[in-house]
């Protein structure tokens, strides 16, 4: 750099969301940026860039499962919000899996899901007690591909392709995604578990939650809403607190996604979404439970997705907790 170059520009940092406070000392913080939306649709409040395109990673599967229900498959209730699911791999998630698989002559093999364990802990430790091992139809994303597969068999679309980004049922998605966020599909990735994924941003993504619970019933937006909330439990986990908070506020969209994701519509229209900058999920709880608090949602729920303590040894000697 020559002494008449201009230095270049650095991007302010995001704000703080989120601090790390252990035995009185704060030894941490977690930055993002964070977007609420009154029952109108206007911004409420917003902190950093939530206009800046991220990857919503699993907080897109509702406008994925919309998009299988225009591709045509009928589906609904459980097996619906299963599609729409990043299921813990609880038992009851892993045999309603095999048996949409099964439904339309699918089997596990066809999934192209990456072999996992359940991902909640507890189920974990009784998969591998029981002698199993890491299985495709174990991972979190299996009822979505399931279903995936299924649309494929239904219109006669190739299943080994099923996730490249110009399938149709992939390029269906991307216009779902684009149409409920309000805005265009700004970057193209790949998911976790393979699938395409698109970044939009904050705000349209909680564009995109308030559409769903507002949406014309019978619509496939609404109906996959009215799935989720009817049946949280097969959404996430009865360890969740997806679950926890779909089933205790009603009318509540609620959907995580990984690298600490989270998009949530209430059922007149106020919505949230938000991403912690680092990935880290134990600041999530902390997070959304003060997001709802600024939305006015008055629920114990709150305080029990909130909640995020630090152990010294077996005690409880600081938290994790919200700076907004």
């Amino acid at each position: 750099m020559t002494s008449t170059d201009a230095p270049a520009a650095i991007a302010p940092a995001p704000p703080v969301l989120a601090e790390v406070v252990r035995s009185g000392f704060t030894e941490g913080h977690h930055r993002g940026s964070l977007v609420l939306l009154a029952a109108d649709g206007s911004v409420e409040y917003a902190l950093g860039d939530p206009a800046a395109p991220v990857f919503p990673r699993s907080s897109n599967k509702p406008m994925q499962a919309a998009a299988i229900l225009r591709a045509g498959l009928e589906l609904s209730g459980e097996r619906l919000a299963l599609a729409a699911a990043s299921h813990s791999g609880e038992p009851f998630h892993l045999e309603l899996v095999a048996t949409m698989l099964a439904e339309h002559e699918l089997s596990a093999d066809d999934l192209q899901t990456p072999p996992d364990l359940p991902l909640d802990p507890v189920a974990a430790e009784a998969y591998l007690a029981a002698g199993n091992v890491r299985e495709r139809i174990t991972m979190n994303c299996s009822g979505k591909h399931a279903a995936m597969l299924a649309v494929c068999v239904r219109n006669g679309w190739d299943t080994a392709s099923y996730l490249d980004p110009a399938h149709p049922l992939q390029l269906l998605v991307g216009q779902v995604v684009a149409e409920a966020a309000g805005e265009p599909v700004a970057s193209l990735g790949t998911d976790g578990c393979g699938a395409p994924l698109m970044a939009i941003g904050l705000t349209g993504l909680a564009r995109a939650f308030r559409s769903f619970v507002l949406a014309e019933p019978g619509s496939a937006e609404r109906r996959v809403a009215d799935a989720m909330r009817a049946h949280p439990e097969y959404v996430a986990g009865t360890r969740r607190p997806d679950t926890w908070l779909m089933s205790e506020v009603p009318g509540t969209l609620s959907k995580m996604g990984a690298e600490a994701v989270q998009a949530v519509a209430l059922a007149d229209g106020r919505a949230l979404a938000f991403k912690i900058d680092d990935g880290s999920t134990r600041a999530l709880g902390p997070v959304l439970a003060r997001a709802l608090e600024l939305l006015g949602v008055d629920a114990p729920v709150v305080a029990r997705i909130g909640r995020a303590p630090l152990l010294g040894g077996a005690a409880e000697v600081g938290a994790v907790r919200a700076v907004f």
